[in-house]
């Protein structure tokens, strides 16, 4: 089957994504699909703020995110891509080279020109690039083949080449409150279709307390240790 515009998906995609999402780790299952629907970085996506509304403007430039582990920035990302309608390229720095990264860029090329429609490259740890990677997306950040969306926990000042960064703004994520955890991991035991709600797990308040401290501020750690002590549990 022949796919339409570029943002459109066919029967396959549907039942990859799906089969996929099934067998997701729960913090990726759990990532929220929308930004009303994303805890955290209200200084950032807060109702009236900057980034917020470039995104919902569909004003969007290239961008490093800057922050902690389990703070949101590739859920972040994804969010971004869904509103803006864009087609979401992921790299790892840790594992890709520049040819994945042309693969990309060629990718990239071909929808603009066939569908008209923006791709997000989201690269990953981007401070474990070299030089020569971050070299080699410089040009086409800066033509708009592709929007960059960077992540890193390291100061990009340091890990980022000057000219890449001239061309991105910088938003600095902060860790989730405690507040912030206790409802993801709420949400995730309630949940019957993305969480574990339908093993019914209970949780005592001080097993929630403990699972917040443990996260100290990581969404990831949380619903990773929720997980394993769902499913590792006897029913019983």
């Amino acid at each position: 089957m022949k796919k339409g515009k570029g943002s459109q998906k066919d029967l396959f995609d549907l039942r990859r994504d799906s089969e996929f999402q099934r067998g997701a780790p729960l913090a990726a299952r759990m990532r929220p699909q929308s930004l009303d629907d994303f805890l955290g970085q209200e200084h950032l996506v807060g109702a009236g703020r900057a980034l917020r509304r470039a995104i919902e403007s569909d004003q969007l430039s290239s961008m490093i995110l800057w922050g902690p582990p389990g703070s949101g920035k590739t859920t972040l990302a994804l969010i971004i891509a869904g509103i803006t309608k864009s087609h979401f390229s992921p790299v790892s720095a840790v594992s890709a080279g520049v040819a994945d990264l042309r693969r990309v860029i060629d990718e990239a090329k071909e929808r603009r020109g066939l569908y008209g429609q923006r791709t997000i490259l989201f690269i990953d740890e981007i401070h474990r690039f070299n030089k020569s990677q971050q070299d080699s997306v410089l040009p086409f950040v800066e033509d708009g083949t592709v929007t960059l969306i960077g992540a890193t926990t390291e100061n990009p000042s340091f890990e980022v080449i000057s000219p890449l960064l001239s061309r991105c703004r910088v938003f600095v994520l902060k860790s989730l409150s405690d507040d912030h955890v206790r409802v993801i991991v709420e949400r995730a035991v309630k949940d019957e279709e993305a969480g574990m709600g339908k093993l019914r797990p209970k949780l005592a308040p001080d097993a929630i307390d403990f699972l917040v401290t443990m996260a100290n501020g990581d969404a990831r750690i949380a619903l990773n240790a929720l997980e394993m002590a769902a499913l590792s549990t006897n029913p019983d």
